[in-house]
């Protein structure tokens, strides 16, 4: 319900996540549970298959228990900056309950260039919850760096600003004398 209802209160689509950090630490019933749940809220939007590439952080350094959420936070975030996926390590086999090959998941195993559609950020979402009872669920999106300006010389680039004046000669007065100046500078 927690992540069903983020994605439906934000309106935020599932198939523009193209990498989700799972909580998952290689349990044989745990695991499965998590991306039964991602599925199915991900299968109510899209029929695309193998999408979304997964992982979780714990391969690479444990599990940190309270701190679980923040690590997967940090990696997806060093993703988003290198534009890079990191693989999941000791990944040999899917787990046997649960259908990647139907699913919106395929997991990591290769460092590979993170791709976007033209003009589309990379969005990632992070599932974290615990045997305590704390569960989260957050999407990133990456900042998209401003768009580079055409420099434009400064006679040819249009100015903007104010002219005041008491009278409607001392205005034109002004302005010509401004006019002139600008010319002049050319």
């Amino acid at each position: 319900e927690l992540v069903q209802d983020l994605y439906q209160k934000y309106r935020i689509d599932p198939a523009s996540i193209s990498y989700v950090e799972m909580h998952g630490t290689g349990t044989k019933l745990g695991d499965p549970i998590e991306l039964d749940d991602l599925a199915t809220v991900f299968k109510a939007r899209t029929d695309q298959a193998r999408y979304c590439a997964i992982g979780s952080v714990k391969s690479n350094i444990g599990h940190t228990l309270v701190a679980a959420g923040v690590a997967s936070l940090h990696k997806v975030l060093l993703c988003l900056k290198h534009r890079t996926l990191v693989p999941s390590l000791n990944f040999h086999n899917p787990n046997e309950h649960f259908d990647f090959a139907h699913s919106p998941f395929y997991v990591t195993t290769q460092l590979s260039p993170w791709s976007s559609p033209a003009g589309t950020p990379r969005r990632a979402a992070v599932s974290s919850f615990g045997y305590s009872g704390t569960n989260a669920h957050l999407v990133i999106e990456e900042y998209p760096a401003p768009v580079a300006r055409q420099r434009v010389a400064p006679a040819q680039a249009p100015n903007l600003f104010v002219l005041s004046a008491r009278t409607p000669e001392q205005l034109i007065a002004y302005a010509t004398r401004m006019q002139d100046w600008i010319a002049s500078q050319a």
